[in-house]
């Protein structure tokens, strides 16, 4: 089949695990690379807002320890992309300490290099004033006090920081928040492989073996880089790669099924082919790159709204199940009138309603009650914690002991699964400016280190 680039994926997210005898199966096939995505905004904005990673730091440095063994015994080089679950300096630190850690107690020696993706408010600042700032999806131009608003901000970087780590000889690659494909295009590219093809299977692998059927995100999962196609391969006996499952996975996460958009151009499937080379492996062609005429980055970032208090409690009530949205509405007007010196735009108190649109909520099709019990959680979000506590507390009390019409019970409403009944939640956030920047170079962005290990 000529040249091939073979890479090795063994879990879908750092710290989610795989089983030891996947990865032993993928190292025996001779990969020339092993690859992890180690973050995602999946989770939502806390992580990035807060500083800390949403994977567990023994999960991350059990992983990281099979893959950093592997590797420098074999001397196959190691990237990890978006370390430490969102990508910022935070982030990248609390995964290079882990990394050094599993460097001391296993007496391994490598070139670490680690790429830092954080960018400070005053370089972006600088990109507003110069013109190199493009809205995604609206037209309406907050940038400058949505960056006054932001904690902190990361960049998406693309294949490029990763290509040039790569030919200083790096053995080992930590990555800050980087598209997620690119670590595992990335020597492809470098190589001179089809870039659309690398993405394609970058795409896929990033994920590991959900792709597969049974899928997991907790496994191992195989893919070979060839001139014109590149083929994916489960690692565990007990999965399969079909293409319907590598079909459908391509869809996932896309706004538009046949185009995806990412640092300096957009992956374009119009053209793609699935194909069934044996009962476990797909083998994939037609996948093209389309750079842009401009290279852009993709801006996240979080701000702080608030504080959170929640509460969770469930009913069995026939009587109150069928008056559940009458009885809300009441609690929520008792709190009103009991404080009515609080600006109402100081917190927000939201009721999840589960087993009556609790996941879907207006977009529910089935509007009737057809549970026996309801989950109810009491959430509020205000200023302050001691707000969000006081709201939280007097809703909770007030839907406890509510008299609705009907109510034959009189000791109360609820069933609280927890002691205390009332959970501090802590800081909120929630993403912000939602911005591409133009830059002239792709390196501009983000800065690269060395370190002997």
């Amino acid at each position: 089949m000529g040249k091939e680039i073979r890479v090795l994926s063994p879990t879908a997210i750092l710290g989610y695990g795989f089983p030891i005898e996947s990865f032993k199966k993928g190292l025996a096939k001779n990969p020339d690379l092993i690859a992890v995505d180690a973050g995602s905004t999946d989770p939502g904005p806390y992580y990035l807002g807060a500083g800390k990673s949403f994977t567990d730091r023994t999960a991350v440095k059990r992983d990281l320890k099979l893959m950093l063994k592997a590797g420098v015994e074999r001397k196959i080089p190691v990237i990890v992309g978006t370390a430490g679950g969102s990508g910022a300096n935070e982030h990248l630190n609390w995964c290079l300490d882990i990394v050094r850690e599993i460097a001391k107690e296993e007496d391994l020696h490598f070139k670490l290099a680690y790429i830092n993706s954080e960018i400070d408010k005053e370089t972006l600042r600088s990109y507003y004033d110069k013109d190199r700032v493009l809205p995604l999806e609206h037209d309406e131009d907050n940038y400058l006090a949505e960056l006054d608003e932001a904690v902190r901000v990361v960049g998406q970087m693309g294949v490029e920081p990763i290509i040039e780590a790569l030919k200083n000889d790096a053995d080992v690659i930590i990555a800050g928040r980087v598209y997620d494909p690119t670590v595992f295009a990335a020597m492809g590219i470098m190589k001179g492989f089809d870039p659309g093809l690398a993405f394609h299977m970058g795409k896929i692998l990033e994920c590991a073996a959900i792709a597969s059927d049974p899928g997991s995100g907790s496994d191992c999962m195989f893919g070979t880089l060839g001139e014109n196609y590149f083929i994916l391969e489960p690692l565990n006996e007990k999965r399969r790669c079909t293409t319907v499952s590598v079909a459908a996975h391509t869809l996932y996460e896309k706004s538009n099924p046949l185009k995806l958009h990412g640092p300096g151009g957009v992956l374009d499937l119009t053209g793609c082919n699935f194909e069934q080379l044996d009962e476990r492996r797909v083998k994939v062609t037609g996948s093209r790159f389309i750079p842009g005429e401009q290279y852009t980055i993709k801006l996240e970032a979080a701000r702080l709204i608030g504080y959170r208090t929640l509460s969770i409690a469930g009913t069995r009530d026939p009587i109150m199940i069928s008056q559940i949205d009458d009885i809300i509405k009441a609690v929520r007007k008792t709190v009103e009138e009991n404080f009515d010196d609080i600006d109402p735009s100081d917190y927000s108190l939201i009721f999840k309603i589960y087993g009556k649109n609790g996941v879907m909520g207006d977009l529910e099709p089935l509007k009737g009650v057809i549970s026996h019990e309801l989950g109810i959680i009491i959430d509020v979000v205000a200023k302050t914690q001691e707000l969000a506590n006081t709201i939280c507390s007097f809703a909770r009390s007030t839907m406890l002991h509510y008299g609705y019409p009907g109510r034959v019970a009189t000791a109360g409403n609820l069933a609280f699964p927890y002691s205390p009944s009332d959970l501090k939640a802590g800081e909120v956030y929630e993403f912000c400016l939602n911005y591409l920047l133009i830059v002239d170079d792709p390196l501009e962005l983000c800065s690269i280190h060395y370190e002997d290990m």
